[in-house]
């Protein structure tokens, strides 16, 4: 990259890295090496504005936080020595920038229309706090005025669509989950009728929320079904479904171990399944063939139980440890067997619920068709999945354990 390069680049950035940043997305990488995709947006903490940078590494997402002039460096570098293009949109604008493979440097701005002095767009630019404000609602799925029936009568809105301040926690949950639905929607048969089960739906702030943005908002066929334990909460769901005319969206008392009221599902959606209820819920999608698993483990016992290894037994001594370890290797063994069985899996950050600080979200993605039983597969979306499922193997032998999601879905790996 050339000095005029480097100035047409500085300048663009000079112009977007404010307040009225909706994201710059850095894409295309180079090589095989560091992230494969950057998402950069403003984020407001302690009163002022930083950038936040998402890299997406293999199945992992890290979060980076920096100031404007950090920011600017950081884009450069990466457009100089990893990513091909950078996609940049704000409330002021858009820009390209393409990296050649020879290295030279395109950037495109396309800037609005200068406002009049005294203007609302000026405010927006130099209000830095409202503006980021103003920026945060804007990227909302469900954007905050706007009445949505059934976050009202949840208490988590107003009957003019305006935040309750004490929920404003669930909102922002509420449009995170919302945003790991749009992002698996081009893996879904969007042109019939999608089946979504939602199993231990509780409450259903999210069951209703998919239901609302699917239905409502992308007009699809859906049709979704709340499973969970409790009579009184799959009664009260029920009257709300029925109250907003969702026809599409059910709910049933029942567990998952036993549910049998579906033949094919293409989503399966389990939050805070305790313990082995999880790997109950992935069994299911995993024998329905879903092309869309989304998961939130809690309660994560069983390998805390079975955990020998004299090699990590002065960091098991301690039992709190030993608990959060069992709790991340058990997480980490589920997703790999997904990734066996030829799912492409992530593990993201997901925003804590009330009632848990567990905040790992796992979504796999259909890639292949399952192989014969007892066949061991290849699986090329990570390092831990591959050679065979033979890395997976000794993990297990290593730890001394025997997980239930190992026995229910790839028992040739305990031979």
């Amino acid at each position: 990259m050339n000095q005029e390069e480097k100035g047409r680049l500085a300048e663009a950035l000079d112009y977007f890295l404010n307040e009225s940043l909706q994201q710059i997305v850095l894409s295309k990488p180079r090589g095989q090496e560091g992230a494969g995709k950057v998402r950069l947006r403003p984020v407001t903490l302690k009163g002022r504005t930083v950038f936040q940078a998402e890299e997406q590494r293999g199945t992992q997402a890290f979060h980076r936080n920096m100031e404007k002039a950090e920011a600017a460096d950081y884009v450069e570098k990466a457009l100089e020595e990893q990513f091909g293009q950078a996609q940049m949109q704000s409330l002021i604008g858009q820009g390209q920038v393409l990296v050649s493979k020879k290295g030279k440097v395109t950037v495109k701005v396309k800037r609005l229309q200068t406002p009049a002095r005294g203007s609302a767009q000026q405010a927006v630019i130099q209000a830095p706090s409202r503006a980021a404000d103003h920026n945060r609602k804007k990227q909302y799925i469900l954007p905050e005025g706007e009445p949505v029936p059934f976050l009202v009568d949840l208490g988590v809105m107003t009957a003019e669509g305006k935040i309750v301040q004490s929920r404003y926690d669930k909102y922002r949950q509420i449009n995170r989950f919302l945003e790991f639905i749009r992002d698996v929607l081009p893996s879904l048969d969007c042109g019939r009728e999608i089946t979504i089960i939602d199993f231990g739906c509780g409450k259903s702030y999210l069951t209703f929320a998919m239901y609302y943005y699917l239905k409502v908002c992308k007009k699809y066929a859906v049709r979704i079904i709340g499973l969970d334990l409790k009579a009184d909460v799959i009664e009260n769901c029920g009257r709300l479904a029925e109250k907003y005319g969702y026809e599409g969206l059910t709910f049933l008392q029942g567990d998952i171990a036993s549910y049998e009221g579906a033949d094919q599902v293409d989503m399966v959606v389990t939050l805070h399944a305790c313990d082995l209820a999880t790997d109950y819920a992935l069994e299911k999608a995993v024998k329905w063939g879903a092309r869309v698993i989304l998961s939130v483990p809690c309660c994560q016992h069983e390998l805390n139980r079975q955990m020998k290894n004299e090699i990590l037994q002065p960091v098991f001594h301690y039992g709190l440890l030993k608990e959060r370890a069992a709790a991340l290797f058990t997480d980490g063994i589920r997703a790999q067997v997904l990734e066996y069985l030829g799912y492409r899996t992530q593990i993201l950050e997901f925003i804590d619920m009330e009632h848990t600080p567990k905040n790992i979200l796992i979504r796999a993605v259909r890639q292949k068709e399952p192989g014969p039983a007892g066949e061991e597969k290849a699986g090329p979306y990570s390092a831990g999945a591959g050679k065979n499922g033979k890395e997976l193997r000794a993990l297990l032998q290593f730890l001394g354990v025997r997980p239930a999601i190992v026995r229910l879905l790839a028992p040739e790996l305990l031979e």
